[in-house]
């Protein structure tokens, strides 16, 4: 695991060119092993004395210290999905023209076409199908009766789409992705996707490298103790796993730190109400629990 410093060396020589986006993520996460934390290093441990203060800021008390980060790094992968999204974007918005060609054959090779039946006398979609009753099918629109639905091509339905992105025709999802995920898909859908991947092959370098420029200023963040406090180890918890601090107002109830105050600060009847819906809430989830739907 790097230290704080050769996160920033590895960082500048990323950004000055000086090294590729391959090796950057080879030296960065050549030492990484599972369940290895930042905080078990040499290198934290020294730092963190000039960082931590004598007492609580946010109780005062003094017993077991440790400084309490108020924001954690994301995950690499977030960032490059995050920046794949704006990349392919821009893209799409500054080529909104496609090789008809090139999407005709991705459709036809990537996804298997499930048409949509049509009335034989209007083409309207989804004639009711019967099952004891004879013709098979029945037009909602026009009242037609008929033993043969007729179906559209999916070179037809691609033709009306290149005439129409918006048409009528082309809104069902009736083509299935011939991967693992079997998703299914409209025209546009795959249109968006098959521009994504465009995007993406052709700027795959630059996507990545500011990915990962980001999650190492997110990592350098967070080892450089900017955005931390010193809390105590009930604060801290408290903090962590329920996200609660300290009510500022009477100083010895928790809180949820997207409210103001506790519950037992609040005015009289502001208070009763929310106790009524916590209430409320408890005997609700015990009724699930009864009816075994939790």
């Amino acid at each position: 695991m790097l230290t704080y410093v050769e996160l920033i060396e590895l960082r500048d020589k990323l950004i000055n060119n000086e090294i590729g986006i391959e090796l950057a993520k080879e030296q960065c996460w050549k030492d990484f092993k599972e369940g290895q934390r930042s905080w078990h290093t040499k290198d934290w441990k020294e730092r963190r004395l000039k960082f931590i203060k004598e007492k609580c800021q946010i109780c005062s008390s003094t017993e077991t210290l440790t400084l309490q980060h108020l924001s954690h790094p994301k995950k690499y992968n977030e960032y490059l999905r995050k920046i794949t999204r704006t990349y392919t974007n821009h893209y799409i918005d500054s080529n909104s023209e496609i090789d008809k060609s090139k999407y005709r054959n991705h459709v036809l090779n990537n996804y298997e076409y499930v048409p949509i039946p049509l009335c034989s006398n209007c083409m309207s979609k989804n004639p009711s199908e019967r099952v004891r009753k004879i013709p098979k099918y029945r037009c909602a629109d026009c009242k037609h009766e008929f033993e043969e639905a007729i179906y559209r091509s999916a070179i037809e339905l691609i033709s009306i789409f290149f005439e129409d992105e918006d048409a009528y025709e082309v809104r069902d999802k009736c083509f299935v992705s011939n991967d693992k995920w079997r998703n299914k898909h409209n025209l546009s859908n795959i249109k968006y996707w098959f521009q994504r991947n465009i995007a993406k092959n052709k700027d795959a370098e630059s996507i990545e490298k500011k990915a990962f420029i980001l999650y190492l200023n997110d990592n350098i963040k967070y080892l450089s103790f900017e955005d931390t406090i010193t809390a105590c180890k009930k604060c801290a918890s408290n903090y962590d796993l329920y996200k609660m601090e300290l009510c500022p107002k009477c100083k010895e109830y928790y809180k949820g730190i997207q409210y103001p105050t506790c519950i037992q600060c609040l005015p009289k009847e502001k208070r009763k109400a929310v106790e009524e819906q916590i209430e409320f809430g408890k005997q609700w989830r015990e009724m699930e629990k009864r009816l075994g739907i939790d």
